[in-house]
């Protein structure tokens, strides 16, 4: 899927953003959505005559405090790569995780839905194949946020876990943001949250 997203310079600069709470997409995983909200259709319509490419980021404050709801700096760059249209107009899309990015600013397009300028060098190494990440593990990560009765005994593993979970997440690259990092412990699935 990302032979043909190689390089960041593969990734378009500028792209339409889906601000969704509690949701997220990371490069190579796959997230299916049910969309219906008219400028969300209208999104969706645009970028299938393009590259494909929607970027998903969790807002940083509710929508029912604000019409415009500021965004989490860093999100995620998805390719739609299921499409389905449903009888009563909805649109059934899966997006492939492709790399994380960083917003640089918001582009008035105006369009119903929001757009923004991303940057994906600190993110390059998304890209790479599964050969040249075969050091991150994973499967076992994925592994313990599925099945917590798979967690790791002993400290040691349990810290390179740890180092994984944060490299995957860009916890080091972006410490203010409030993010959910998982930690795996012998009592079970736990959530530390760093507070922005």
């Amino acid at each position: 899927m990302n032979a043909r997203y190689r390089r960041i310079d593969d990734l378009p600069e500028t792209i339409p953003v889906f601000p969704l709470t509690g949701v997220l997409l990371l490069p190579r995983g796959q997230l299916p959505l049910n969309v219906f909200e008219p400028r969300y259709l209208a999104m969706v319509d645009a970028v299938m005559s393009g590259a494909r490419i929607i970027g998903v980021i969790q807002p940083s404050e509710s929508e029912e405090k604000a019409l415009k709801p500021a965004l989490s700096p860093v999100g995620c760059a998805g390719r739609v790569t299921s499409y389905r249209e449903a009888d009563d107009g909805r649109y059934l899309i899966t997006l492939s995780g492709l790399c994380r990015f960083r917003v640089v600013g918001e582009r008035e397009a105006g369009t119903p839905f929001r757009q923004v300028r991303a940057d994906y060098a600190p993110f390059a190494a998304d890209l790479a194949t599964t050969e040249e990440d075969g050091d991150f593990p994973r499967e076992r990560l994925l592994e313990a946020v599925v099945s917590p009765e798979h967690l790791l005994a002993d400290e040691e593993r349990r810290g390179a876990e740890d180092a994984a979970a944060d490299r995957l997440l860009g916890l080091r690259a972006e410490p203010q943001l409030v993010v959910v990092r998982l930690r795996c412990s012998q009592r079970g699935l736990g959530r530390n949250v760093q507070p922005g």
